[in-house]
């Protein structure tokens, strides 16, 4: 008994999963091409790897990629480091389809000389004051003091170079009226603390060993310039920053009195073709880093769009306004990325299957009856053959063509829920029995 019941609900089975396969199967085709076409156009998966373009070691940008590099580990990512000659240099390497490298740190303003081309900001990082240092009296306020004098302003290509030039022109300090040398910012604090130059100018952060050797010593002056507001005015990529007094060193009340700075800020900078889901990533460990209060800058001043240069890409355009996408602060980079990549096939094929639900239970329902309606069009012809057709064939012809009918009504195989139409069709061929019963009598009167 269980054998059959067995072979039973097998059958069953079969006949029903044949039928749904039949309805579905367009719309399994559709949906698989949905699938390619999707898959096609999504966005590919993040790479592993980041380039970075730094600087020279022991720089300010070596030391926080270094940081980055951690954050990146623990999601995954291998971030490399790329040592440069300067921000120069690492502006051309991102315009360089062939350099391999994604991101780089970049003095804001150095693009006004090099061009931006496409690449896109993810935003400015921290300031990064020009410090004006110089062995003469303490009543030194202007850049235009130094004219005469030699002066270190950075080694070529490097920010430190690009701002000190801009600054001296527009002081009308230049190599005709005064001797300026090329340096880096190590070899200018040397020079300077030897007297082998008069003045220096270096681009660094306030914490900066070099800026604290410098100020060790007595005889040379860190210059406050009173004018400071104007080169603002002129350059607008810089700020005008004040270092309150004995805020480096409070022991020997270093500075003694507030400094008036000028600062761009560092940009970090990226191919336009940068994958969004590594730029929110990229946006995330900068706001990490960034964040805090500084010296010259209060909590979350940074990261931020301060800078000037280069357009920001969509996703720090959002981030700035909005912060970081649901997904990112709460998931894995992994995660985040894996379902936000998903979303992006699900969605369409939720729009296309949801019509479905309703498409596929009517083409089933319709491919089931149609097993029916095959039989009542039998049924139908030979009841018209009855009408029109009397004396033609024999009553045993008639009969013959209707058990034929019901015996394949009975061999046909329906789920349970269409039980109730093959009683349907069951009574109309005995209906049609009757009728060849009277019609026989009729004929046999």
């Amino acid at each position: 008994m269980k054998e059959k019941v067995r072979k039973g609900y097998n059958r069953l089975a079969n006949v029903f999963s044949r039928e749904l396969l039949e309805a579905s199967l367009p719309s399994i085709i559709f949906i698989l091409i949905a699938l390619v076409v999707s898959y096609k156009f999504i966005d590919p998966a993040p790479p592993k790897k980041i380039v970075i373009s730094t600087s020279d070691q022991g720089s300010n940008y070596g030391a926080f990629a270094s940081v980055y590099r951690e954050y990146l580990k623990r999601e995954g990512i291998t971030l490399e480091l790329r040592e440069s000659g300067g921000d120069s240099e690492n502006l051309q390497r991102l315009k360089n389809e062939d350099s391999g490298v994604d991101m780089a740190f970049i003095q804001d303003g150095i693009a006004r000389t090099e061009g931006a081309g496409s690449l896109q900001s993810l935003g400015s990082l921290y300031y990064e004051p020009a410090w004006i240092f110089c062995r003469c009296n303490n009543e030194t306020y202007h850049l235009a003091d130094l004219k005469g004098k030699k002066i270190a302003i950075g080694k070529d290509g490097s920010g430190t170079h690009i701002l000190s030039m801009a600054l001296l022109n527009a002081s009308g300090v230049n190599a005709q009226n005064s001797e300026l040398v090329s340096i880096d910012d190590k070899g200018a604090e040397q020079a300077i603390l030897k007297g082998e130059v008069d003045a220096a100018i270096i681009v660094d952060v306030p914490n900066s060993p070099i800026i604290k050797e410098v100020l060790s010593d007595e005889s040379i002056h860190l210059v406050s310039l009173d004018d400071a507001e104007a080169y603002t005015r002129q350059f607008n990529y810089l700020h005008h920053l004040t270092l309150p007094e004995g805020s480096l060193d409070l022991e020997r009340n270093i500075p003694s009195r507030d400094i008036h700075l000028l600062a761009p800020v560092v940009t970090l900078v990226a191919r336009g073709n940068m994958h969004p889901a590594l730029v929110y990533l990229m946006l995330k460990v900068i706001a990490q880093v960034h964040g805090g209060s500084g010296m010259l800058n209060k909590e979350k001043d940074f990261p931020s769009d301060k800078d000037n240069d280069f357009p920001l890409s969509d996703q720090a355009s959002n981030f700035y306004k909005s912060g970081l996408p649901i997904l990112d602060k709460y998931l894995p980079f992994w995660a985040a990325t894996f379902v936000n990549r998903s979303l992006i096939v699900i969605l369409p094929l939720l729009a296309i299957f949801i019509p479905l639900t309703k498409i596929i239970p009517t083409v089933y329902i319709w491919l089931v009856k149609m097993k029916l309606y095959r039989y009542y069009g039998e049924l139908r012809f030979l009841e018209t053959q009855l009408r029109q057709s009397v004396g033609k064939q024999t009553h045993a012809q008639y009969l013959d063509e209707l058990n034929e009918i019901e015996d394949k009504v009975n061999e046909l195989k329906l789920p349970v829920a269409f039980s109730q139409h093959i009683y349907e069709l069951r009574g109309h061929i005995e209906l049609v029995r009757r009728k060849l019963e009277r019609l026989e009598t009729a004929v046999g009167k």
